[in-house]
């Protein structure tokens, strides 16, 4: 049986994983194997960290909601069955950044919906 050198092509690959584990504590940037193991945990916690963020906004912004629909005297989703109802399609995020930034804004809209 004929013997396969791999010389460039092995150390190119592992050339590229050291690289992408640069700034990893001790062995984890150092040594291949562990090096090896940090970054494909470290590519998994990516594409689960992105499915994640969009439920930590959602849950951000329904709290930011709730506090100022209950400053008007409602609750979240009395607010959001009310802007339903009147047919007020306005998404949670602006729904949020209304009621974080522009507070005379969204007391109008809750005012509004609450005469319905």
């Amino acid at each position: 049986m004929v013997r396969v050198k791999r010389g460039s092509v092995a150390r190119n690959r592992r050339k590229k994983v050291l690289k992408f584990a640069k700034g990893y504590k001790g062995a984890h940037s150092r040594l291949f194997r562990t090096a090896n193991q940090q970054v494909m945990k470290a590519l998994v916690y990516s594409y689960v960290g992105r499915k994640r963020r969009k439920r930590d906004f959602k849950r951000l912004w329904i709290c930011r909601v709730n506090a100022a629909a209950r400053s008007q005297g409602l609750t979240y989703s009395k607010l959001k069955s009310l802007l339903k109802k009147s047919s007020i399609n306005l998404n949670l995020k602006m729904l949020s950044q209304l009621a974080l930034l522009d507070k005379q804004s969204f007391s109008t809209i809750v005012s509004e919906v609450k005469s319905i």
